[in-house]
């Protein structure tokens, strides 16, 4: 096993390790199973109390950032990928064409039905 890295420096700029800061994950291309690019990573969704990354708010489509979609989706259904440099959805496209939209991601029933349309259980579920 890999010795982990000690000093800040050293975390701040590794992504070999399975440690990786949130500023790394932002601007991080996501593709689909087919290996395409279909946006990238704007933010990540931490909930306070438990630490658990909740969403990914990827960015879709657009040219020159017009016309561009935020949808947040569940961190569950990312995977990194060292072959490809990026998170990878196992998700149809329709599955995330039709990803229901919100601007208050703290809302619980809109988190459930988010979960349900990606066939995942919540992350604020055991």
């Amino acid at each position: 096993m890999a010795q982990q890295p000690t000093d800040q420096e050293t975390l701040k700029s590794n992504e070999t390790y399975s440690l990786i800061s949130a500023d790394k994950v932002q601007g991080t291309d996501v593709y689909n199973s087919a290996g395409q690019s279909i946006g990238d990573i704007d933010d990540v969704m931490i909930d306070k109390v438990s630490g658990k990354v909740a969403y990914a708010v990827v960015s879709f489509g657009g040219f020159l950032g017009m016309g561009k979609e935020r949808r947040a989706l569940p961190w569950s259904t990312l995977t990194y990928s060292t072959d490809v440099g990026g998170y990878v959805t196992r998700a149809s496209d329709d599955v995330l064409r039709t990803t229901p939209d919100t601007d208050d991601y703290a809302n619980q029933e809109w988190g459930t039905r988010l979960h349900q349309h990606y066939g995942v259980s919540p992350y604020w579920l055991p």
